[in-house]
This record gives structure tokens, sequence and C-alpha cells, in this order.
């Protein structure tokens, strides 16, 4: 069971974890030993709340294919057991992220002052770039 906050949960079944080999630098071990892992949840099939599926969906992370299923590939760790902890903590990073709605944005006016201040900085460009044309006689 994967805890994503205290009311969320993600049963292991819906979790496909496949050990695979890691790719690389590491001798001997990499070609004997499938240390690296392989994780897939489908988005849609699983049971999120519906809120988390839509924002998960609407995400441009190149974990998730078109089809609504995540993808993380876990290799850093020499051991399977390390590797996939990671890939579980890098799964409930990304849909605890999706839970976090940002702030609106509050329209704001700028000063008085700053509104001077940026018409003084043009017209001194303005000035600037005036003489450097061509002198005329």
């Amino acid at each position: 069971m994967l805890q994503i906050s205290n009311k969320v949960t993600i049963p292991d079944h819906e979790i496909q974890i496949s050990a695979i080999r890691a790719q690389g630098a590491g001798g001997q071990n990499v070609n004997k030993v499938s240390t690296a892992v392989h994780l897939r949840f489908s988005i849609g099939e699983s049971s999120l709340p519906e809120f988390y599926k839509v924002r998960l969906l609407k995400l441009h992370d190149k974990r998730i294919s078109k089809d609504g299923v995540v993808v993380i590939k876990a290799q850093q760790h020499r051991s399977l057991e390390k590797n996939r902890e990671a890939a579980l903590k890098r799964l409930q990073e990304l849909i605890k992220s999706v839970a976090v709605s940002p702030k609106k944005r509050k329209l704001t006016k700028p000063t008085p002052s700053s509104r001077i201040k940026r018409l003084d900085r043009k017209s001194k460009r303005g000035r600037v770039k005036a003489l450097r044309s061509k002198v005329s006689e």
C-alpha cells in the first residue's frame, strides 16, 4: 500500500513493478543481475479520487504516456529493493505534487512612481538612439 495522504492510498495490485537490467557502467554486476526497476501505474484504472486523475492527466510530464500510464525507471542503486523504494517514492511525489492547487494570481496596478521611472528610462533610451543617427548638415 502506497500512502499518498491521510485519506488517499494506492493498493499494491494497481502498481506493476518489474525488474530489468540496469544500463551503463557497473562491471559484471550489471550483466548478470536485474537490479533496475520499471514501475507502471495506470491513472485511469486506479482507485485514486477523480480530482487526482484529472490533474495527473493534465500534467505535461514525460513520465506520463498518452494512454495515461505513469512509467518510472529507477536504476540509481545497486540493490533491487532500494531501486523499488526509489521508484515508489518518485510515484508518491508525482501524485502529491498534483494535490497542491496553485494560488490564484491577484491583478495589481503599477505604482505612480514606477510609471514615471519607466517613462524616464524610455525617453533616455530614445535620446541615446537618436544621438546614434547620422548627423545632417
